[in-house]
């Protein structure tokens, strides 16, 4: 039993990954509409901001949390000024091809001055160590990163469906000739609202940091699973995005306790069944 409660604690971890990533991706296509084909790019960048911060700067995790997502959502909103802007109104394969583009150039950048091999980055000390539980020893880090990034999806989902400026977002990606006659500046909502996507991003890589140490390639390793777990949630679907993520990182530690064999296609094998039942995804509608 206690090889099982590690596997689905294992799947937990890997599902606040999921969530936190597929949250930013289903930002992004929700109210850009751009499949975002470089976010396991962005994300490997939050990995590597923290750790410049901390081996060049001296500036530890806490404050990483804050200023690398921050960082890499300016990369983002640049790159949604210069290249993606134009890109609006034009097929979804366009897009898809810019970001895979923009992905390759930047891990082939940090693959060439990183290598392949992966950096160590330490656990903060407030939260080293771990808890009995009686029917299992939890890492403190690792709770933390499933409570924490719990919390982050759930309050971006509040931020966009429950407030007046996710309002204002929702609306300027339906009709934003109608906003612009409010004054507002619509290209800006836009610019702002990737950063926030790809800011999710960077954020889900400095949790990982310590977990699974700094690499130039971390993120393409990921991005696959991460737009299965979009796909099965629903384009565009925050809360979908969120609930999927999660419950799929527990299938999957649940598959590598059972047969550990389909743990890597047990994603894939979910995402053709949901489509050939529902094509636009458990939470997705259709267009």
């Amino acid at each position: 039993m206690q090889a099982l409660y590690a596997q689905l604690l294992v799947g937990l971890i890997n599902g606040s990954f999921y969530a936190l990533l597929s949250l930013g991706l289903a930002v992004i296509f929700g109210m850009l509409n751009i499949i975002n084909f470089a976010h396991g790019a962005l994300y490997m960048m939050g990995a590597f901001c923290a750790y410049f911060l901390l081996n060049f700067f001296g500036i530890g995790y806490w404050w990483a949390l804050v200023i690398a997502p921050i960082a890499v959502g300016i990369f983002g909103m640049i790159l949604e000024r210069t290249l993606l802007k134009w890109l609006s109104g034009l097929d979804h394969l366009y897009g898809l091809l810019l970001t895979f583009g923009i992905a390759l150039i930047v891990q082939g950048v940090f693959q060439n001055f990183f290598g392949s091999s992966g950096l160590p980055y330490q656990i903060p000390e407030e939260l080293r160590g771990g808890m009995n539980l009686g029917f299992m020893f939890l890492p403190v880090y690792r709770g933390w990163v499933v409570v924490f990034s719990l919390v982050v999806c759930l309050a971006t989902w509040f931020l966009i469906e429950r407030t007046r400026l996710g309002a204002y977002l929702r609306a300027a990606t339906e009709n934003p000739a109608l906003v612009r006659a409010f004054g507002i500046n619509v290209p800006r909502m836009i610019t702002l609202t990737y950063g926030l996507g790809v800011g999710l991003a960077a954020l889900a890589g400095v949790l990982s940091a310590p977990i699974n140490q700094v690499r130039p390639l971390m993120g393409a390793d990921l991005i696959i699973v991460v737009f299965a777990v979009v796909v099965i949630g629903g384009m565009g679907s925050i809360m979908g995005s969120i609930i999927t993520g999660f419950a799929l990182g527990v299938v999957e530690g649940l598959t590598k306790y059972f047969y550990p064999e389909a743990s890597n296609t047990v994603v894939f094998v979910l995402m053709v069944l949901v489509l050939l039942v529902k094509p636009t995804g458990l939470t997705g509608r259709a267009a």
